[in-house]
């Protein structure tokens, strides 16, 4: 019997990092959903994922900080095996405004997880995929946001700009680990229908309010970019490296 391929999703317990641990779940993933706090909502999230057939467990960790990071990744291999794949999702917005009101400490913090963080991630995830060398398909998939190129003015420039770091990270660790047969992607939503509007930036009617803007002229459902990256992580996508996917109704 071949054995499945595990993933770890950071920040797996709400929006579409849940979203993206029930859709690998339910094609042949086991998985581990890393949260910050939230017990309870992993655990919803586990439950789904055992649902549709998958070995799941919910991991606790900061994604700012170092020894979590690590140990999260000794944990996972030791309840589910060598990972395979990784999605480097957890992130954070802080309180919406212009930069120029902005806290120190609101873009400090933003930047320890949406920067600092995903790098650490990202360099458990080359390290771990590194010594897995006989698993099939090894894939990171970065989340990074159209606000990487549009810039968020008004709302969260300093955001927009971890996302655009993301972006560079995804290049180069995807130059520097394909010739080992590691496949790195991101993929950059749009306005998604999640409560980090409510949550971290402080206006649960942002997507009200924005998705006039938008062509489509509505948000995007967690599951639709959760596709996006089931797509990145899977085989179909064998010669994308270094991408970054917009998945943002045109925006």
């Amino acid at each position: 019997m071949t054995a499945r391929p595990v993933l770890l999703v950071t920040g797996g317990s709400r929006g579409i990092g849940a979203a993206i641990c029930i859709m690998a779940a339910q094609r042949g993933y086991d998985v581990a959903v890393n949260y910050q706090s939230n017990a309870e909502a992993a655990e919803k999230v586990v439950a789904a994922c055992k649902a549709a057939g998958a070995k799941a467990i919910a991991i606790k960790g900061d994604m700012a900080k170092d020894a979590d990071i690590t140990r999260v990744f000794a944990e996972v291999a030791a309840a589910l095996g060598p990972l395979s794949h990784v999605v480097n999702n957890a992130g954070i917005t802080g309180p919406a405004g212009r930069l120029a009101d902005a806290d120190p400490q609101t873009i400090r913090t933003c930047i320890d997880v949406n920067v600092t963080g995903a790098i650490l991630v990202a360099r458990e995830a080359a390290r771990a995929l590194l010594a897995n060398g006989a698993a099939k398909d090894r894939a990171i998939v970065n989340i990074s946001s159209i606000a990487a190129g549009i810039g968020s003015a008004d709302e969260f420039v300093w955001y927009a700009a971890s996302k655009g770091a993301i972006d560079s990270l995804t290049i180069g660790l995807a130059r520097e680990l394909a010739p080992s047969g590691i496949r790195v992607n991101a993929v950059a939503p749009g306005m998604t229908e999640t409560d980090i509007h409510a949550m971290s930036s402080g206006e649960p009617g942002r997507v009200a309010r924005i998705a006039p803007t938008i062509p489509l002229k509505r948000a995007a459902q967690p599951e639709e970019i959760a596709e996006a990256v089931l797509f990145a992580l899977s085989e179909a996508s064998s010669y994308m490296i270094g991408s970054i996917l917009r998945v943002g109704g045109g925006r």
